[in-house]
């Protein structure tokens, strides 16, 4: 398969918007080291920093699409901010936030990005709603892995699922199902104000 590279950030927008399915690939992979670096530095796992980068990568990818995103700096910056601000309200979540996060290097503070997410992620009290409106088990499921840090294994014991790898599909099926929720009462919110 021919591999395709993206040079500028207005070509890589520029293919997102004409659903190139590469240049999703490439968005996925070009900026993901950075947040794994930055996630793993701040009491977190690779599986904990995939989750949030695909989160960003989501709403990134929705505001392309709905042509709401005002891009004033780099993407890279940009999903940085997204993944900062997701990362932290995690930690927060889960009560292991005990000191400053490590930026890494190449972060430049947006003032402005940041006052624009920070005003989206009052948003994001919606999650709590589409965590109720989700039902059992996956309301447990991800409330276990996310919030009660719960390895997979006691998981699985638990649902008693076969192994870990069912308890990772069902918690992606959960993650999916959670996310379709959590972007119809989002949209809703902002179609009613």
């Amino acid at each position: 398969m021919h591999k395709v590279l993206y040079f500028s950030d207005e070509a890589l927008l520029a293919g997102i918007r004409n659903e190139e399915e590469s240049a999703l690939a490439y968005l996925y992979k070009h900026h993901y080291p950075m947040i794994l670096h930055f996630v793993q530095n701040n009491n977190g796992t690779e599986d904990e920093a995939k989750d949030i980068y695909q989160e960003a990568v989501i709403v990134f990818y929705e505001k392309i699409r709905d042509q709401s995103l005002e891009l004033n700096c780099q993407i890279k910056t940009y999903l940085y901010s997204i993944c900062r601000r997701l990362w932290l309200k995690r930690l927060a979540l889960k009560n292991r936030f005990a000191g400053m996060v490590t930026d890494s290097d190449s972060f430049i503070p947006v003032e402005e990005e940041l006052a624009e997410i920070e005003e989206k992620e009052a948003k994001f009290k919606k999650m709590g709603e589409a965590l109720v409106l989700l039902g059992e088990p996956c309301k447990t499921l991800i409330e276990d892995f996310y919030i009660q840090d719960l390895s997979m294994q006691s998981i699985t014991e638990k649902f008693g699922y076969t192994n870990a790898d069912n308890t990772k599909n069902q918690k992606y099926k959960c993650l999916m199902r959670l996310k379709k929720l959590f972007f119809s009462l989002y949209k809703a919110e902002i179609s009613s104000s």
